[in-house]
């Protein structure tokens, strides 16, 4: 359940409208790393969460945060559109006919699909989507991930800070600022508090026995001449486990070769024939190799035999 509290977190009172760089902001709501991509991040991780407590309210209490980071700036962007399009046409006319000529006074889709009113788009229109958020159930890639975004955000907030002189617009944005500063040491925090707690190492190292170890620990350069070894990534030791790093030209570590096997017929892909006939991706096909794949791992279950 959540609960909606009219007041904002903090004041969105613009000096006056500008809807040249509400199109600007447009970027801070909808755009990858905007509030709207925070906001469905943490949250996606809060909910799915399996950690009761201090881990799994911190991640909602701050998805919770996001969400009236959004209001904040779609009431921010009403209030710069206000009198949009005919009254900034006109001032970026008398001010540059040119650059009115080229933006046409505002981004058109506040006029036309909003009604003068903030979109869950970047500042091209390009729809917000869910392909932007990154919930994957393990917290320290996650928090990772976080971190970034954060990163991105604070970045693109101070950017977009020096694109406006307006006092009210800049003090809103100097609050975000600050939180985007907080949430970036928030999550390395909480990374801390991970390691701390027993969950990791630091690192993502699912299936570490498995790995193949020699490669766990080198640094391969494919650049003739790179200085790339002289990074503190490709010497020393390393983070975990206290191994040698190694500095290593990158050369092929196997002698297979990037050979497909012969196309489907019935994909009309061009082939000379050389490989002899491609397998048929039909329902039989399929069947046939369905049947083979649990022939194999029932003698594997068998005899032990992985061959």
């Amino acid at each position: 359940m959540y609960r909606h509290t009219k007041s904002l977190q903090f004041q969105v009172k613009p000096e006056r409208p500008d809807a040249l760089f509400a199109a600007k902001l447009q970027e801070l709501v909808g755009g990858q790393f905007g509030e709207m991509t925070v906001m469905m991040q943490y949250l996606w991780q809060g909910w799915n969460c399996r950690i009761p407590g201090k881990y799994k309210d911190m991640i909602l209490d701050i998805g919770t945060e996001e969400i009236g980071h959004v209001e904040m700036l779609v009431t921010m962007m009403a209030r710069l559109l206000e009198g949009a399009p005919s009254e900034t046409q006109a001032q970026a006319a008398a001010a540059n006919p040119a650059l009115a000529a080229v933006l046409g006074g505002q981004n058109v889709q506040h006029a036309i699909v909003t009604g003068g009113a903030a979109m869950p788009t970047n500042s091209q229109g390009v729809p917000w989507n869910g392909g932007y958020i990154v919930a994957s159930g393990n917290l320290l890639a996650d928090f990772r991930s976080n971190v970034a975004a954060e990163a991105q955000s604070r970045l693109q907030t101070a950017r977009v800070y020096n694109m406006t002189d307006d006092p009210g617009v800049k003090e809103t944005l100097q609050f975000n600022l600050a939180r985007d500063t907080y949430h970036q040491q928030q999550w390395l925090l909480g990374i801390e508090q991970l390691i701390e707690d027993g969950f990791t190492d630091g690192l993502e190292d699912s299936h570490k026995d498995e790995e193949k170890t020699e490669h766990a620990r080198t640094f391969y350069s494919f650049t003739e001449g790179s200085r790339a070894g002289e990074g503190r990534w490709a010497q020393g030791n390393t983070l975990i486990g206290n191994e040698e790093l190694v500095f290593a030209e990158g050369v092929p570590l196997t002698d297979d070769v990037n050979q497909v096997p012969p196309p489907d017929p019935l994909l009309f892909s061009t082939y000379d024939g050389s490989m002899g006939p491609g397998t048929p991706g039909n329902a039989g096909g399929a069947f046939k190799q369905g049947a083979e794949n649990l022939l194999h791992k029932a003698k594997e279950a068998l005899t032990g035999d992985d061959k």
